[in-house]
């Protein structure tokens, strides 16, 4: 979950969805490992129209790849951007 200031629209905080816990921010960046998800829901979903946003923190990210039936695919990136 993420909280920006209501004048300048920066980010201000941002929380694990999962677990609640507020992840390190310092001037509208998040200085931790985070996985966010933005997903709008189209056409053959009970979810029409929806868009759902959320933040995990690395630690829940990673308990959730545990119970997944199939694993995630990781590739390593060349350069960090």
């Amino acid at each position: 979950m993420r909280k920006y200031d209501e004048n300048s629209k920066e980010l201000t905080e941002v929380f694990c969805n999962y677990c609640g816990r507020p992840l390190r921010t310092d001037g509208g960046i998040v200085k931790e490992g985070i996985v966010s998800v933005d997903n709008a829901f189209g056409y053959f979903s009970d979810k029409d129209g929806q868009v759902h946003s959320f933040d995990l923190c690395e630690k829940c990210y990673d308990n959730l790849m545990l119970q997944f039936e199939l694993p995630v695919t990781i590739r390593h990136m060349k350069e960090l951007l």
